[in-house]
């Protein structure tokens, strides 16, 4: 059964084969997990991309897993001839990978606390030495930021196509919201969504974390992370087990 991470990942792959310059994309995204592995001494071993990235296209000197990603993505990533091994949630195993990477704010991707408790748990648990993800910063969120992403326009070389995001906050639970992802072209509008998304705030990922048995936590200063279809950035967040 797919996820629904795993249906956003498809607007993702979309956006960055419209982009005529996925190839400097990729190579920045690189740039960000090589500092990430610097810092953690990491230079090879077993690394789990949960969801589509650009980093699976420059990651070397590692093992390359995929997770959570569609026939459609699969099927991209055997194009460009990537080696990787693609499992599914169940075939996870625990602390199997040197590195798991769950970027464009995975743990958002849930209905309650439970959801979002249980998520780090299981990504805890299958991590070996490190978790890298993202988050926004809800605590400080600007209000204008609530309800729509910061629209971009991407082009190719024939075409262009703009993406957005909606959210639709819960009338009764203040951190539970509804965000459906728009892919807009002359010609057709491509609609992921909607997915019950969550709020999630630094403290609150940091005492999951510590609960499934992490060593550090921490919120790097100087990197930060910005999805393929919007101009938001991202922290970058990285959990030492």
């Amino acid at each position: 059964m797919s996820t629904s991470f795993e249906k956003y990942s498809d607007i993702l792959l979309n956006a960055f084969q419209s982009n005529a310059k996925s190839f400097d994309l990729a190579n920045k995204k690189q740039e960000i997990i090589d500092e990430v592995f610097n810092h953690y001494d990491l230079d090879s071993g077993r690394v789990l991309f949960v969801g589509f990235s650009p980093g699976i296209l420059t990651v070397k000197n590692f093992d390359i897993y995929v997770t959570e990603i569609s026939t459609e993505v699969q099927q991209f990533l055997d194009t460009k001839q990537i080696a990787y091994t693609y499992l599914e949630r169940s075939q996870l195993k625990s602390k199997y990978f040197d590195c798991v990477i769950a970027v464009d704010e995975y743990l958002t991707f849930a209905d309650t606390d439970l959801d979002q408790r249980t998520k780090v748990n299981f990504l805890a648990d299958i991590a070996k030495n490190i978790l890298v993800t993202t988050l926004r910063d809800y605590k400080n969120q600007d209000f204008k930021d609530r309800e729509f992403s910061s629209p971009i326009c991407i082009k190719s070389d024939i075409a262009k196509r703009i993406y957005i995001e909606h959210y639709e906050y819960d009338g009764s639970d203040r951190n539970l919201f509804y965000g459906t992802s728009y892919a807009v072209s002359d010609e057709d509008v491509m609609v992921i969504g909607p997915f019950s998304r969550r709020s999630m705030y630094f403290k609150q990922l940091a005492k999951f974390a510590f609960d499934a048995g992490a060593k550090n936590f921490l919120v790097h200063q100087n990197l930060m992370h910005k999805s393929i279809i919007k101009k938001n950035y991202e922290h970058i967040l990285t959990i030492k087990f």
